[in-house]
């Protein structure tokens, strides 16, 4: 689903981010870990074409990001807040984003459905805009965004932030059914090391913007691996 080749990304003289090779085959479900500044948010920018590598290419299926639109109608992604529009509801926002991808409002209102729990009548029928929403439910919303279209890749940076408990169990148990679902390519970015480990099917721990290790829950205790690392 995703391929990697060359791919560095520089900021002045400071080296963000270098990866050779690597994939990340379709169905995967792959948490990206590492520490701040590892590389993690730069890399998801490279493959979502939001800035330019300095070397290299990131593909989706067979098309290099920076030459092709053809991606965009498979992948849905959220990495921050900047990606929703402040001055819309919630109701609003979900409409505008399934327009985008063809989606009438009764195709909209079907997907919202699946989301009913997430969401916890805290995001539907608020009548304010979305730049009064708390943190954790502007981040519902971006996520359950991401997820309208039922896209065959999926990009997800720290979801976990800012939802209480109970969204954290829930956003996992979604993420695993929508995998189980559709088959889709889930990517999560995460410093939460049980949760990305939970739903992950391969572990890829980056530093200083490189790929060091590459942990696949079926040859190895990710958990251990990963408890050895941070805590040196």
């Amino acid at each position: 689903m995703i391929r990697i080749n060359e791919l560095s990304k520089k900021y002045g003289e400071k080296l963000a981010l270098s990866i050779d090779n690597y994939t990340i085959p379709s169905g995967e479900i792959l948490g990206l870990v590492g520490n701040n500044g590892a590389g993690k948010t730069t890399l998801f920018r490279l493959i979502l074409d939001l800035t330019q590598p300095t070397s290299g290419v990131a593909l989706i299926g067979d098309s290099p990001v920076h030459k092709s639109e053809s991606w965009k109608d498979i992948t849905g992604a959220f990495i921050d807040r900047s990606f929703l529009i402040d001055y819309l509801t919630a109701e609003e926002y979900f409409y505008f984003v399934g327009r985008l991808y063809g989606m009438d409002k009764e195709a909209v209102d079907a997907q919202l459905a699946h989301y009913t729990d997430f969401m916890k009548d805290e995001v539907l029928n608020q009548k304010k805009y979305l730049r009064s929403f708390s943190a954790g439910n502007a981040q519902k919303v971006g996520i359950i965004a991401a997820m309208l279209h039922e896209p065959k890749l999926l990009i997800l940076d720290e979801p976990f932030n800012f939802l209480d408990p109970s969204s954290q169990s829930a956003i996992k148990r979604l993420l695993r059914e929508y995998n189980e679902r559709t088959s889709a390519t889930i990517v999560v970015s995460s410093h939460n090391l049980n949760h990305t480990v939970d739903i992950s099917h391969r572990i890829a721990l980056l530093e200083k913007g490189s790929i060091i290790r590459d942990l696949k829950a079926d040859e190895c205790n990710i958990s251990e691996e990963l408890t050895e690392y941070f805590q040196v």
